[in-house]
């Protein structure tokens, strides 16, 4: 599986998987027919931006506009990208 993350890649949610928020969690989670996966931190920021349409790099100037005071969000963004696409949660468009 390629993890070399572009920022002119497009994402969108991996087959038979869905994003939501989970009112009993106060989270969002990505839920699939093997379970659920509750997202921390940024991550739930992250997957509500894609649409099949929007870049990574899209994402990432999105992000740093409405947290401007994060601190290495870019690596974050790619970070959490990476870690999504290993476990199986985004596929490539």
């Amino acid at each position: 599986m390629d993890m070399n993350i572009q920022h002119s890649d497009i994402y969108a949610l991996a087959l038979h998987h869905r994003f939501q928020w989970e009112e009993a969690q106060q989270n969002y989670v990505i839920l699939f027919p093997e379970g659920m996966v509750k997202l921390h931190g940024g991550a739930g920021e992250i997957l509500k931006r894609l649409d099949g349409k929007v870049t990574v790099s899209d994402v990432i100037t999105d992000l740093q506009a409405t947290f401007p005071d994060a601190v290495n969000i870019e690596t974050d963004i790619i970070g959490m990208f990476e870690l999504a696409v290993s476990k199986g949660w985004l596929r490539k468009l």
